[in-house]
């Protein structure tokens, strides 16, 4: 076997194991698990009263952002009580799931 067919493989497995990481949420199963969410995040104009900010809307965001929000308030490099309480009680996969769900629909 030459050595441009072996990088070539290589790089052809390399490209396979990477791809076959990111493993794809369930929509229907975040569907089920949202329903906490829409209490803030699903109300038009909802500000939070105390300190005053403007709650942002979650549905249509991308999917690898809401991953890494709900990642970080879970591991505390986000703050905001509210949410790192919420994000404590969620597995990866349950993770996962919410954002395939969120970010399938419209903004």
């Amino acid at each position: 076997m030459t050595r441009l067919q072996l990088l070539g493989m290589t790089a052809t497995l390399a490209l396979l194991a990477t791809a076959s990481v990111h493993a794809e949420g369930d929509k229907a199963a975040g569907r089920t698990l949202v329903y906490t969410c829409a209490g803030c995040h699903g109300i038009p104009g909802y500000s939070n009263a105390y300190p005053q900010y403007p709650v942002p809307k979650i549905a249509g965001q991308n999917e690898q952002y809401i991953i890494n929000a709900l990642h970080g308030y879970k591991s505390g490099e986000r703050t905001h009580p509210t949410m790192m309480a919420q994000a404590q009680s969620l597995s990866d996969t349950d993770i996962q799931n919410i954002a395939a769900y969120l970010s399938s629909l419209a903004k």
